[in-house]
């Protein structure tokens, strides 16, 4: 059983689903561009993924993270 006060939300929040969409997507198109040997986009994509934390860090002050007063958690 999980204690609703206690329980830290486990990134289901908008501000850590941005984080790792943008992540993710950077990871994959970095991976992408080493396949077809496209060095300038494998760094671009390294400066994205770099971004990913900062971006979820904003967003989360801008009150969309798990503390955040616009975050309204889902019931599963």
């Amino acid at each position: 059983m999980s204690n609703p006060i206690a329980d830290p939300g486990h990134g289901h929040s908008p501000a850590a689903w941005t984080a790792v969409i943008i992540m993710l997507a950077a990871f994959t198109v970095g991976t992408l561009a080493f396949w077809f040997n496209m060095p300038w986009l494998v760094w671009a994509s390294a400066g994205v993924l770099v971004l990913g934390p900062i971006v979820g860090f904003i967003v989360a002050k801008a009150g969309y993270g798990v503390a955040g007063p616009k975050y309204q958690p889902k019931g599963h």
